[in-house]
């Protein structure tokens, strides 16, 4: 809303109306995000045509439905392989380290890149295998629990990171060069750098697997370790939910189809049932 507010200010529209709303939700942005960017603008326009009855809102179907894109589930190998990129594309920059463990936590936690980038160092406590996430999406926080091996990476990178006074000194957790949190653009950028020498997006296109993939890849390893261990999906799905910081379990349902072997062991568990009433 606050991008909206910035061009509607540029504009010469003295009040919001459907041609603005239009025009922004379609600036900068691809068709995929046109729907949803439009649909926010609405929204806003219902609010504030109680105090001003000259705003318009814009009707829907203008613009196709958003779809999400089909999720990519990442293999042991293609993960082991980023990592190690991540320590070849700066061999002389710290960044080698960080994005290194950075990507690292994202593949082991589902934590969405902005949590793991916000992540404050008084907030990873090391000694109890902690996490604390605060105020994400949603305004939610919560208690991430840390594997030991994750919990062990994360500290040999706090010693190589507090070795430099100046990174000493940062109050995230994650830091460049020069004691810094993580912007957005660079960590994306050296990713797709890795996407593309693994044979897994074009040399020049813009259509590949995503950093948000790894969140995914965790939630159906999750899922797929409960199926085959025998454990009650439907119980344990609550678990993940708050695990991954969703507002509702429905969230997390989505993950079910998001993998042919999640499907796969959906359907046998469906026969097995189906075998014992006859």
């Amino acid at each position: 809303m606050r991008n909206f507010v910035e061009f509607a200010r540029r504009s010469d529209e003295q009040h919001v109306t459907s041609k603005l709303a239009v025009e922004w939700a379609s600036h900068q942005c691809g068709p995929a995000t046109w729907s949803s960017r439009l649909s926010t603008v609405r929204s806003f326009a219902r609010h504030l045509k109680v105090d001003d009855p000259r705003t318009e809102i814009p009707p829907s179907g203008i613009f196709p439905p958003q779809r999400r894109p089909r999720p990519f589930i990442y293999s042991d190998e293609e993960i082991l392989d980023l990592l190690a990129t991540m320590l070849e594309l700066h061999p002389a920059s710290f960044r080698r380290l960080t994005y290194h463990y950075f990507f690292g936590l994202l593949a082991a936690t589902g934590l969405r890149f902005s949590e793991a980038a916000r992540l404050l160092r008084d907030d990873a406590d090391l000694e109890t295998g902690m996490l604390t996430i605060r105020e994400t999406k949603f305004g939610k926080s919560r208690l991430v629990p840390l594997h030991p091996s994750t919990t062990a990476a994360l500290s040999r990178y706090s010693t190589d990171r507090d070795v430099c006074p100046i990174r000493r000194n940062c109050k995230f957790f994650f830091t460049g060069d020069r004691g810094r949190g993580l912007n957005h653009a660079n960590p994306h950028y050296s990713f797709i750098l890795w996407t593309r020498k693994a044979g897994l997006r074009d040399p020049t296109g813009t259509e590949g697997p995503r950093i948000h993939d790894l969140r995914h890849t965790f939630a159906v390893r999750t899922l797929l370790a409960w199926y085959r261990s025998g454990d009650d999906i439907e119980r344990r799905l609550p678990e993940l939910s708050t695990y991954l910081g969703h507002t509702y379990v429905r969230h997390t349902y989505r993950y079910l189809a998001a993998h042919p072997d999640l499907l796969e062991q959906a359907k046998l568990r469906l026969d097995a049932r189906w075998e014992a009433t006859e």
